[in-house]
């Protein structure tokens, strides 16, 4: 693949931006929406900015390159909890720039000792959805126990039965512990989803650059209809050195830790932008609907993340 300079990149953006400019507000809608749903953005890749209180200017950014929804992380999060706090200054500030939020995740402990007050800043917003990260169950060398696994999985349904009361459907995200392999059971993300999750109280979101652990998404979205509720989508190189199981954080994915008032993640690795990687992202998109998929955000740096838009808008699927 050609490498472009900087100057050259930004120039192709500005005129991607100046063409859709021409186009009508429906055209816009249809060009750009692959699956009928509006392009996301899960924010936590510019968490910079928001915690520098530019909230509103990376909105107005996002706009301009076609994103019309983000996912948001809960005040919880250490870069979110002075700037994020007030739930109706950040719905205005979505409501100013025309971009809906469904969903966003919190740390497993403020959903343990804080949940009450993260449902309420959820639906303040209007959202419908809340999730973390992973279950954080008790593992070693990426190996966890049947029993472990129960154990992680109840109090999850547990959550889950409280926010369903609220109106907001659970889901989880496979991240370090659900890329673990039960003892003599094989992958916990299997399990989890073959039972151990209750499907009426917690969906699932998939993490394509967890893929390479946890299997095809084709496959996940096939075999498991309307049990997804949420893609985060990352280009994946699947001739890459495969990664390690159970806690490595793999492009963009969740917390590794907790700070002080939550979920505190490493810096994602540089990665592909989507589109401009060895997936078949028709194909995944096409079985997104059968897996039941409602919203989909990419998980990018800054210049993945223009890439990644430019070709979600080429798709019409």
């Amino acid at each position: 693949m050609r490498i472009i300079s900087r100057r050259e990149f930004c120039g192709k953006a500005a005129a991607g931006v100046a063409a859709a400019s021409f186009l009508s507000a429906s055209e816009r809608r249809l060009f750009a929406n692959p699956l009928g749903l509006p392009i996301g953005s899960q924010v936590y890749p510019h968490r910079q900015r928001i915690q520098n209180g530019d909230f509103a200017g990376l909105l107005a950014d996002m706009v301009s390159i076609g994103i019309q929804s983000v996912e948001l992380d809960g005040p919880d999060y250490d870069y979110a909890a002075t700037t994020m706090a007030d739930a109706k200054q950040v719905k205005k500030i979505l409501d100013d720039h025309g971009v809906t939020c469904p969903s966003a995740h919190f740390g497993l402990k403020a959903l343990r000792t804080r949940l009450q007050e993260m449902i309420d800043w959820a639906k303040e917003i209007g959202m419908t959805q809340i999730g973390t990260a992973s279950l954080q169950g008790k593992m070693e060398n990426g190996v966890t126990t049947m029993d472990d696994a129960k154990r992680a999985a109840d109090e999850y349904n547990q959550i889950a039965a409280v926010a369903a009361k609220a109106g907001l459907q659970q889901y989880l995200h496979d991240e370090g512990y659900e890329l673990s392999n039960i003892e003599g059971d094989g992958l916990t993300y299997k399990a989890l989803l073959d039972g151990l999750l209750d499907p009426n109280l917690v969906k699932m979101q998939f993490q394509m650059s967890a893929m390479r652990v946890v299997g095809d998404p084709v496959m996940y979205f096939n075999k498991y209809p309307g049990r997804f509720i949420s893609m985060h989508l990352q280009g994946v190189d699947l001739n890459a050195p495969m990664p390690s199981r159970g806690g490595a954080r793999q492009g963009g994915a969740r917390p590794a830790g907790a700070g002080a008032h939550g979920a505190r993640r490493p810096a994602p690795p540089p990665g592909l932008a989507v589109g401009h990687d060895s997936l078949d992202w028709p194909k995944i998109f096409e079985a997104a609907k059968v897996g039941g998929v409602k919203n989909y955000f990419v998980e990018q740096n800054w210049e993945l993340t223009v890439q990644s838009v430019a070709y979600l808008k080429t798709l019409n699927t």
